[in-house]
């Protein structure tokens, strides 16, 4: 008998699902609690859909519910029991039916069913966090809302093949009206990026290291921190924090730390400075660091810290504060480079600054003297194979431009490879979820040219690891986006005839060699 069962990242076990201890460290029991917790969110959902019920209070649960059921986001037994309580209560409150099956309904069945339902739940887990930091700001939407209760219910419901195709497909097209309603909450809140230049070296002197996605945490800190003779620097997903212009006014947010998460536990074993962690992308602690990490949110794990909000949502990060100021940080200025060296970093080159160019693009497309552009972007991990995306961009032509996105980036979004007519040839475009950035940059570009999205020069060359990536590949099919390159393995979850599905439907290639790729994609040989 396993232990526990779990395939939902990019490198599960064997290529197959942790069955013993998760390769993120998640131990047999907290993989069992979260499975009751999802078992319990299916049914809360059940019940309020059977009486037409969609109650705020139980949307925010549904919500979060699934957001610390996300890789690498909670591993704290006592903070997840205490969560499942709270649903307990709801379902009670509700009048729930009792259980009639165990949690491992979920992952039991046909092996193409099992692969179709897990798609759409990881999808849901997805987009819950894109929910999440929209309503944390303020922003919800009811379409939105309403498929967490359609989703989860439509979970434990039979459906052929074709059915759970058409119900993913649709959930794609809501989930990009959720990325689009987190564009809306960050734009309005903190400003349209702008292309910013990123100091990777350290300053001497104490600071904060903060992490994850959440921008509404990384300003409460800029606000407490201000004038208190302690610097802030962004780690990981947190780069694009730099363009935002709300942001960007705190001089004290002074650059970025390190590269992306998988490589933390090397980063942090000898900083001298506390972090947060405001949402996933949390590894085990090691012992050299873990007296200076601190959580917030749904992020938790046991014996670390946790930064509550109150009634209004204010955190009081006094202790990061406290512990920046005992501990002093690097005597002297510290040298970081990137993973290839580099010490400056650009972002901020979202929607509205790309568009704003729009004309000289669309110019330069026209001459000739931009002919291919590709989005290489996504998730980063500890595989093997991940070099493959830093080899690819080596080799793009000096005729092309490179988008990208999220934490997949940080493999070579030091590297210098100059400009064409004043645009680098490197924009990064965002976070993950801005995603939906990069989609309204190459609808633009199709108005423009009169033509579909697919008929443009243009080619998406996506690494996966957690469920985000899931819920943003799963918009992009809704979307019609076709032969997506998808790496550096395909998900376990997937079985064979649905990756054949995929591949009919929408083209959708898996990573070779890179060379061998960027051949296909620019018809040579």
């Amino acid at each position: 008998m396993a232990e526990m069962f779990c395939f939902q990242c990019q490198q599960t076990a064997g290529g197959s699902g942790c069955v013993r201890t998760g390769v993120c460290g998640k131990q047999p029991e907290t993989a069992q609690l979260q499975d009751a917790l999802l078992d319990k969110l299916v049914r809360l959902a059940q019940a309020c859909e059977r009486k037409g019920w969609r109650p705020d209070e139980v949307t925010e649960l549904l919500t979060d519910g699934l957001f610390i059921t996300l890789t690498n986001v909670n591993f704290d037994d006592g903070a997840i029991r205490a969560f499942t309580q709270r649903i307990d209560e709801m379902l009670a409150w509700v009048d729930a039916p009792k259980p009639e099956k165990d949690p491992g309904w979920l992952w039991r069945g046909e092996t193409d069913l099992v692969s179709l339902r897990s798609t759409l739940l990881f999808g849901l887990k997805g987009m819950a966090a894109y929910a999440h930091h929209a309503r944390e700001l303020g922003y919800t939407d009811g379409a939105v809302d309403t498929w967490f209760y359609k989703g989860l219910t439509s979970l434990a419901q039979p459906h052929s093949v074709e059915e759970w195709l058409e119900l993913i497909l649709e959930f794609g097209r809501v989930n990009f009206q959720c990325m689009a309603l987190l564009d809306q909450a960050h734009t309005e809140t903190f400003g349209h990026p702008v292309p910013t230049r990123v100091n990777t070296d350290i300053q001497k002197g104490p600071f904060i290291v903060v992490t994850g996605h959440d921008l509404k945490d990384l300003r409460q800190l800029l606000k407490q921190t201000a004038g208190k003779g302690v610097n802030v620097y962004t780690h990981g997903e947190m780069l694009p924090a730099h363009g935002y212009p709300e942001l960007k006014k705190y001089t004290h947010l002074v650059g970025h730390f390190g590269t992306a998460w998988q490589n933390q536990q090397t980063e942090f074993a000898d900083l001298p400075a506390p972090v947060l962690f405001t949402t996933n992308c949390l590894m085990p602690p090691r012992p050299s660091y873990a007296d200076r990490i601190y959580t917030t949110s749904v992020v938790g794990y046991e014996g670390i810290p946790h930064i509550p909000a109150d009634e209004n949502g204010h955190k009081d990060f006094t202790p990061l504060i406290q512990q920046a100021l005992s501990l002093g940080g690097y005597e002297t200025d510290q040298s970081r480079g990137g993973l290839n060296g580099g010490h400056m970093l650009t972002t901020g080159f979202a929607r509205n600054a790309v568009l704003s160019q729009a004309p000289a693009i669309l110019n330069a497309i026209k001459s000739g003297a931009i002919k291919h552009i590709f989005l290489v972007g996504g998730c980063d991990g500890a595989h093997p194979g991940r070099n493959y995306y830093t080899e690819f961009v080596k080799r793009t032509p000096m005729d092309s431009l490179v988008l990208t996105l999220a934490c997949g980036k940080f493999r070579f979004n030091d590297l210098d490879l100059g400009e064409i007519h004043g645009i680098p040839r490197i924009l990064d475009i965002g976070q993950c979820n801005d995603a939906y950035s990069a989609v309204q940059i190459a609808l633009a570009l199709a108005e423009a040219f009169d033509c579909s999205i697919n008929d443009l020069p243009l080619t998406l060359v996506l690494s996966w690891y957690e469920q985000k990536a899931v819920c943003i590949l799963l918009s992009l099919l809704a979307l019609g986006v076709k032969n997506i390159y998808l790496g550096p393995t395909l998900p376990a979850f997937l079985s064979e005839p649905v990756v054949k599905m995929l591949v009919d439907a929408f083209g959708l290639q898996p990573t070779t060699h890179p060379q061998q790729d960027l051949d296909a994609i620019l018809h040579r040989g």
